[in-house]
C-alpha cells in the first residue's frame, strides 16, 4: 500500500514539523520584558534579567515615583540625609557587587554611643571604651551577647547557601522553598514563631529580650519581639561590626542597575495587567501575552509582554494594580514608620538627665513602652560630604532622625528638643507588619507574571529585595527556555557538590 504509506510518512513530517516550529517558539527570546516598580527590587530584577536574556530583548521598567522606590533621601540645609533603607551588612554580597560594578563607594555609618531607653531611664549606655562596655554586657547580661552573635553566625552561614544556588543557576517557584532550601524546617518554623519566643527556646533570657533585642525590633521594623523569628534574626544580624553604606545615598545604585540594564523607563502608572490572546501571522494557532495598561503625563496607553515582573507591594491594594482574574488578592498589612528629620538641640532632660547635663548617647532605642511616642533617635550625617565641608565649620546643631508610628506634634518636638530649626518628615509603608505564623505571598502570580516582593513577607531588606529579584530573573528565563532541572530542586548542596 504505497499510498498509506506515502501518506502515513507526510503526516509523520508534518507532526515532526510542527513539533520544531513550536519548539522554536517556545525557545525563541521573548519579545518584551515589563518590570513595574524601579526600586531596589525592580532595578535589580532589571539588571540580572538583562544579564540572563541578552543585550537584545527590549525591557520596560514602570515607575510612578523616583527611581528608588523605598531607598530615598531627604535635603536639610543643603545636605542629603538617609530616609529610607540606611545600612547594609558586609555579607550581602549582591549589594557589595552592586557596588563594584557599578563604580560607586561605600562609606561607614556614622559613629555613634548608644543608649536604650525604657521611657524613665537608660537600662543601657555604651562607652567610649571598649572594656568597659565588655565589663557591662557581662554584668548585665552574661553571655548572652556573644550567644546572640553565635546564633546570628549560625544562620547566616545557612543563609549564605543562596549565593551558591544562584550562582549555579538554580531558582525556586516560592519563598517557602528557598527558604527551606537554605535553612530547611528551622528557617520555615521561624515563620511561625515570634523573635521572643524563638530566643527563649534557644536559651536567651527575658531580660536581655526586652531591653538589646526588642530595641533592634523597633528601630529596624517599627515593630518589638512579636515579630517572626526569620525577620528578627536579619534585624540582629544589623547589629553587627562592619555595616556601610553607599556613598552619595543607597538609591544611587538603582539608577546605576537601571542605567546598566539598558532598561527603557516609562515614568508612568501601572492600572492592571490583563491576559490578551493574539493569532499568530501564519493564522495557526495564538500567543498568549500581557497587556499593561498605563497613565503617564501624555494619557493612558497600553504595551503588551511575554513577562511581566511585578517589583512593587501589591498587599491591600498598595500599588492600585489590577490583575484580571490573573491574581488573588494579598490580605497582609505594612506597618507605616514616619521618619522625622530635625535639625536641633536635644533636650536632655526628658531623658532623666539633669541640667546643667550633656546627653552621651548619640543613638537613642528603646523599650516597649505604650507611653513612648517614638521608636528611636538618633544623629545622622550626610549621605555624601564634599571635600570642602568637610574641612569646614561643622554645624551647630546636629541633624537627628526621629522613627515613630506616627508624625510628631509641636508639643512632642518641643519636648525632645530644646531648639531646632528645620524640621522634614518623611512617611512610609517601610515594611510588612510581621505577625507570625506567616503566610507568604506566592511568587508565580500566573504563567509568566512574577511578584518580586513575596519575599518581603519573610523579611524585608535590600539585599533580600536582590536576591529575590535574582531568583525571579532566573525563574523567568528557566520557564521561558523549558530548564525544569534548574527550578525547585531537593538537595542541592549535594547536588552542586557532584557538579563541581
Amino acid at each position: 500500500m504505497p499510498g498509506a504509506r506515502a501518506l502515513l510518512l507526510c503526516s509523520l513530517g508534518l507532526c515532526l514539523q510542527r513539533g520544531l516550529t513550536e519548539t522554536r517558539a517556545v525557545r525563541h527570546p521573548p519579545a518584551r520584558i515589563a518590570i513595574i516598580g524601579a526600586g531596589i527590587g525592580g532595578t535589580s530584577a532589571a539588571y540580572f534579567v538583562r544579564q540572563k536574556f541578552g543585550d537584545h530583548v527590549p525591557i520596560d521598567v514602570f515607575e510612578r515615583g523616583d527611581v528608588g522606590g523605598r531607598l530615598a533621601t531627604v535635603e536639610i540645609e543643603g545636605k542629603e540625609y538617609e530616609a529610607g533603607g540606611a545600612v547594609i551588612h558586609p555579607l550581602n554580597l549582591h549589594m557589595k557587587m552592586f557596588v563594584e560594578k557599578l563604580g560607586l563607594s561605600a562609606r561607614p555609618p556614622s559613629s555613634s554611643l548608644l543608649g536604650i531607653y525604657n521611657g524613665k531611664e537608660f537600662v543601657f549606655e555604651e562607652s567610649s571604651w571598649f572594656i568597659i562596655n565588655m565589663i557591662k554586657i557581662v554584668w548585665y547580661y552574661g553571655f548572652n551577647f556573644l550567644r546572640m552573635f553565635m546564633w546570628v553566625e549560625d544562620m547566616m552561614d545557612k543563609f549564605m547557601r543562596v549565593y551558591r544556588y544562584q550562582t549555579s543557576d538554580y531558582s525556586f517557584t516560592s519563598t517557602e522553598a528557598l527558604l527551606h532550601a537554605l535553612g530547611g524546617k528551622e528557617f520555615i518554623q521561624r515563620l511561625n514563631k515570634t523573635i521572643d519566643e524563638t530566643m527563649q527556646q534557644a536559651g536567651f533570657s527575658q531580660k536581655f529580650i526586652d531591653e538589646i533585642v526588642t530595641p533592634a525590633m523597633r528601630v529596624n521594623y517599627g515593630q518589638g519581639a512579636q515579630i517572626n523569628g526569620f525577620v528578627g534574626a536579619v534585624s540582629l544580624a544589623g547589629t553587627e561590626s562592619g555595616l556601610w553604606a553607599v556613598d552619595g545615598g543607597n538609591k544611587v545604585v538603582c539608577t546605576g542597575l537601571l542605567y546598566a540594564s539598558k532598561a527603557n523607563l516609562i515614568k508612568g502608572y501601572v492600572n492592571s495587567v490583563e491576559q490578551k490572546t493574539r493569532p499568530l501571522r501564519t493564522g495557526e494557532g495564538a500567543v498568549h501575552l500581557y497587556q499593561v495598561n498605563y497613565n503617564t503625563d501624555s494619557g493612558e496607553s497600553y504595551s503588551q509582554y511575554d513577562i511581566v515582573l511585578v517589583a512593587t507591594p501589591l498587599n491591600n491594594g498598595m500599588s492600585g494594580i489590577q490583575f484580571p482574574s490573573v491574581v488573588p488578592a494579598f490580605k497582609k498589612h505594612y506597618h507605616q514608620t514616619v521618619a522625622t528629620f530635625v535639625q536641633g538641640q536635644i533636650n536632655s532632660t526628658f531623658f532623666g538627665c539633669p541640667k546643667p547635663c550633656e546627653l552621651r548617647p548619640t543613638e537613642i532605642l528603646t523599650t516597649e513602652n505604650p507611653d513612648l511616642f517614638f521608636s528611636s533617635i538618633g544623629v545622622v550625617t550626610p549621605v555624601k560630604v564634599s571635600m570642602k565641608q568637610s574641612l569646614g565649620k561643622p554645624a551647630s546643631d546636629p541633624v537627628w532622625k526621629v522613627f515613630s508610628p506616627e508624625p510628631l506634634t509641636a508639643e512632642q518636638l518641643r519636648l525632645l528638643f530644646v531648639t531646632h530649626g528645620e524640621v522634614k518628615t518623611r512617611t512610609w509603608l517601610a515594611y510588612p507588619h510581621y505577625h507570625p505564623p506567616e503566610r507568604l505571598p506566592p511568587i508565580m502570580l500566573h504563567e509568566r507574571i512574577y511578584y518580586v516582593n513575596s519575599i518581603e513577607a519573610a523579611a524585608s531588606a535590600m539585599e533580600m529585595s536582590a536576591l529575590s529579584a535574582k531568583n525571579v530573573a532566573l525563574l523567568a528565563y528557566h520557564h521561558w527556555y523549558d530548564h525544569l532541572d534548574k527550578i525547585d530542586q531537593e538537595d542541592l548542596n549535594e547536588k552542586i557538590k557532584s557538579e563541581l
